[in-house]
């Protein structure tokens, strides 16, 4: 019984410190600049405030490539209502990522984080594995309500869009 409210606690802790750095981590986020398409600065905190949902994909993610139509299809339908997609490439170059975004079509904003800066905040936000592709959806007030690794589903997205218009 000792063991069990042993690791019981210990369990909490855990999760206490895996919250709070996730959550120091989204500070992190909205307080970065990164390079946008055209190799200017990006700042993400342009998007505080909005519902969003945050892709971080890399080019050479074939599952990556399997999200685009369907975030493009979610930023469309509700767009009204103000939700906002970000693509963040673990990428460097901003020509590369341009043609290939141009090529699969998509239409939302994608800033580059490169690749050593893309896992270091993949891992600040609850990702210590740093698997792609990782999805964030962010509501208004700047809280996480749906972490995802692995490939980010319209379905994933319906489970939690009361939340995040909050």
């Amino acid at each position: 019984m000792k063991a069990v409210k042993i690791f019981a606690g210990t369990l909490l802790f855990v999760l206490f410190a895996v919250g709070a750095r996730a959550e120091e981590g989204l500070d992190a986020l909205f307080e970065t600049t990164m390079t946008d398409l055209h190799g200017k600065p990006m700042a993400l905190s342009d998007f505080r405030g909005k519902p969003l949902i945050v892709q971080f994909w890399a080019r050479w993610c074939v599952p990556c490539r399997d999200e685009f139509p369907e975030l493009m299809a979610l930023q469309a339908q509700y767009k009204e209502q103000g939700l906002a997609v970000l693509g963040i490439a673990q990428e460097d170059d901003p020509v590369k990522v341009r043609e290939f975004l141009t090529a699969y079509q998509v239409s939302y904003p994608a800033a580059l984080a490169g690749e050593q800066g893309g896992i270091a905040l993949m891992q600040a936000l609850g990702n210590d594995g740093a698997f792609l592709p990782f999805t964030l959806l962010i509501d208004r007030k700047g809280e996480v309500v749906l972490r995802k690794r692995g490939v980010f589903r319209k379905s994933d997205f319906e489970g939690v869009a009361g939340k995040l218009f909050l």
